[in-house]
């Protein structure tokens, strides 16, 4: 396969077809916006089954994503799309940079979910940007920002009824869109690599804030997440 992109967790190819690409999973942990790295045996399967299990959760709901089929445990085959350079980010909770800008302890529960756009940019360290930024730079139209903000939120009532009864509280996480030829989906991936999942009952982190924070035993995290999903969805 010939080799198109490489990100910090992920690897895309050409499929041989002109609608699809093929995505395979990294074992790489990445954080710091890439200036802590470390492999991690068994990563990109775990993710990739997390990530598989939620968006085939998702299509059955409704909410049109990039998956086409399973390759194998690391490896899927996705529609080809044009990635809207904007990542759309969902709060429920107060954590992370969150707590940190506006000075909210971390635990705090939200009075409503928020959303916020940030620019896809590993240079620029993906700094948040606003509508009209967003529209004055050409990067979506308001029409566009408008549905993706609204699939998101739909997304967040689909995945916080899914993580409730997985005894585990979804604190926030991170959207990726592309323009395909149905429209506007949900592309790239859903994991703890890209959510803050929290045990219900302990508040234990579930995520990679485990290998952000030097928690240890981030596997340990993804596999529960992995088990207790099978469980509900099974």
């Amino acid at each position: 396969m010939n080799l198109l992109y490489e990100g910090k967790s992920k690897q895309v190819y050409e499929s041989g077809s002109p609608d699809t690409y093929i995505i395979k999973f990294k074992n790489t942990a990445t954080a710091l916006n890439g200036l802590k790295k470390e492999e991690f045996e068994g990563k990109g399967e775990l993710n990739c089954a997390i990530s598989n299990l939620i968006y085939d959760y998702l299509e059955k709901n409704g909410v049109k994503t990039h998956l086409v089929r399973v390759i194998d445990p690391t490896t899927i085959e996705v529609k080809r799309v044009e990635i809207v350079p904007v990542e759309v980010i969902v709060r429920n909770i107060a954590a992370g940079s969150f707590s940190k800008k506006y000075g909210v302890e971390e635990g705090t529960p939200l009075r409503n979910t928020t959303t916020e756009f940030s620019l896809k940019s590993d240079e620029l360290g993906d700094p948040m940007i606003n509508d009209s930024q967003i529209t004055a730079l050409g990067l979506a139209t308001q029409d566009e920002l408008d549905y993706m903000r609204s699939v998101a939120l739909r997304v967040n009532e689909l995945l916080c009824e899914l993580f409730a009864k997985c005894g585990i509280k979804l604190v926030d996480y991170k959207l990726e869109f592309g323009r395909s030829g149905d429209g506007i989906i949900l592309c790239d991936e859903i994991s703890p690599d890209s959510c803050r999942l929290w045990d219900a009952e302990t508040n234990s982190k579930l995520d990679k804030d485990r290998f952000r924070r030097d928690m240890g035993d981030m596997l340990g995290a993804y596999r529960e997440v992995l088990r207790r999903l099978q469980s509900v969805l099974a």
